[in-house]
């Protein structure tokens, strides 16, 4: 694993923009705006390190699954947050009948500098963004300025190939809606639900669009409708599942949830079970289940334990995303172990690597449980936030 500068190509916010990718800048606190698509560099690896990682990833997805088991057959909900016991009931029926529900695609967190085992800092298994900068802009920039190069970039054909294989589990005679917040300002939502249906039109399904504010609901029928009054049977959503299931709508989610049972009105992708997996509980989960494996790190949900001592820590809230609410704790910083008064989860420190003084993490993709890609950010600080920079990659 190399880090490499190179020019930019003349003209590649245009490019990239036309490829899918709506936001090629960053606006900053200052307000000026920076590169968020940066090719002034690139990273390259060999296919034996790229081979070596789609292995951790698979075996850390079959890991993760074996840890949803867990939380289920034991009934450590409470562990996640999750205490509605309507809420609990509906992710246990949907982890037993996962089978008939359609699953696509989710991204794992490592970091990793070429030269020791991966580590996991997160699962994004419920609404993961980055994907149409990893799947589209950074093969046609490979192609481009490397013709003949690969890269670790299977995820288009993948997601087009998962939408035809559980397009059987879909109801029939309605379309598959595809939503997103209209509340996202970036259109990073926008972006990533726009490109998956196109994956989906590409497979050969009925699709729709359609934002999360204007789903409705219809009391007569007691069914979620378009704002056309049609049915709503089968829904993507980019939206979180603890919105879902905490919002006003709330009650009608939990009612009307087709589990693959059929007594539903509405199938949601990605499944009710995925919240098992997007909670940063799952790591302290994994660490009781797997101790001491070479691609997790220690964590816990009591606190720091031993970790405030001796590698430092890093707390997390349960249900945090890009960074917000993550606090650094170097070893012996503090003199009484913080434990915050928020659920988190309390992961070893593991700096993420330097490469010429930028901090990267490695997003590995799954398509149908499967190693499916690669998308890298770099941050300025520890903490990957909402200004890191999508840098693409090489195998060289």
């Amino acid at each position: 694993m190399n880090r490499h500068t190179i020019e930019p190509r003349p003209g590649w916010q245009q490019t990239v923009e036309e490829q899918g990718l709506i936001y090629p800048l960053t606006r900053y606190p200052d307000d000026s705006l920076r590169p968020y698509w940066d090719e002034s560099a690139y990273y390259s690896f060999t296919l034996s390190e790229v081979e070596a990682l789609e292995e951790v990833v698979e075996e850390l997805h079959r890991m993760c699954l074996t840890a949803a088991e867990h939380i289920v057959a034991t009934d450590r909900f409470a562990d996640l947050g999750i205490t509605d016991p309507r809420v609990t009931e509906s992710v246990a029926e949907a982890w037993r009948r996962r089978a008939e529900l359609p699953s696509v695609y989710g991204r794992f967190d490592l970091r990793h500098d070429g030269t020791g085992p991966a580590k996991l800092l997160e699962y994004n298994a419920d609404t993961p963004t980055s994907l149409v900068e990893a799947a589209s802009p950074q093969w046609f920039w490979m192609e481009e300025r490397f013709p003949g190069a690969d890269q670790w970039n299977s995820l288009h054909e993948r997601l087009v190939a998962a939408w035809k294989n559980q397009a059987v589990l879909l109801p029939p005679g309605s379309p598959l809606y595809f939503a997103h917040s209209s509340a996202d300002e970036l259109g990073e939502d926008l972006m990533t639900v726009a490109y998956l249906k196109e994956t989906a039109d590409q497979a050969g399904l009925d699709t729709d669009w359609i934002s999360m504010e204007e789903i409705g609901w219809d009391p007569l029928s007691g069914r979620f409708v378009d704002n056309q009054l049609r049915f709503i049977r089968s829904c993507f959503k980019l939206y979180p599942w603890e919105w879902l299931t905490t919002d006003r709508f709330a009650d009608h989610v939990l009612g009307t949830l087709d589990n693959g049972g059929g007594t539903g009105s509405t199938l949601w992708i990605e499944p009710a079970w995925k919240m098992l997996l997007s909670n940063k509980a799952l790591l302290a989960i994994l660490w009781e289940l797997f101790p001491g494996h070479p691609n997790l790190l220690p964590a816990y949900l009591d606190g720091p334990r031993e970790l405030a001592t001796t590698t430092g820590y890093v707390a997390k809230p349960l249900l945090g995303r890009e960074g917000a609410g993550v606090t650094v704790h170097e070893p012996g910083a503090d003199p009484v172990p913080v434990v915050r008064q928020e659920a988190c989860c309390y992961q070893e420190l593991a700096p993420l690597p330097d490469f010429d003084g930028n901090r990267v993490v490695l997003g590995a993709w799954v398509v149908e449980n499967e190693s499916a890609g690669l998308g890298i950010r770099e941050s300025s600080g520890l903490v990957t936030d909402e200004y890191a920079r999508f840098l693409p990659h090489v195998i060289r």
